[in-house]
């Protein structure tokens, strides 16, 4: 299962990225996220970990799997024995950047997984694009 939402975002894509790349500042732009923890230190890099903690979830370990500054992050976690991706696709089109948030949910149960919660990963996903957006719009008018 692919659920997306796609925002414009009125800041650069170098302003964006910097957002999607410093992960544990998230918690701070949207309620989604209680916390997140990277396990090292450093730039984000495929095989770097985080431990991410959502309201009513248990804390989980997401790991890069892709990563392609300033335009491509994704990270990937296991829940329920299904294979959980969230990407970050960011493109410029002019001096604005569209940002586009996707979770593909793949493995055993994954289709009736999201029918269940589908509308509630999509709203959840969309909260997130929208605090990237307020977040990017806020440092960008600095």
């Amino acid at each position: 299962m692919h659920l997306e939402h796609e925002i414009m975002i009125d800041a650069p894509v170098s302003t964006v990225w910097k957002l999607t790349e410093d992960v544990e500042s998230w918690p701070a732009s949207t309620p989604t996220m209680t916390s997140i923890k990277r396990l090292e230190t450093g730039p984000l890099h495929v095989g770097s970990q985080a431990l991410v903690k959502q309201p009513g979830q248990r804390a989980t370990v997401w790991t890069v799997g892709a990563i392609d500054p300033p335009n491509t992050f994704s990270w990937s976690a296991k829940v329920f024995g299904m294979t959980m991706t969230g990407s970050h696709h960011l493109a410029a089109v002019g001096d604005r950047c569209r940002n586009t948030l996707s979770i593909d949910i793949a493995g055993r149960g994954s289709g009736l997984f999201g029918r269940v919660i589908g509308k509630k990963i999509l709203a959840s996903i969309t909260t997130e694009n929208e605090g990237f957006k307020r977040a990017a719009e806020a440092v960008d008018a600095v």
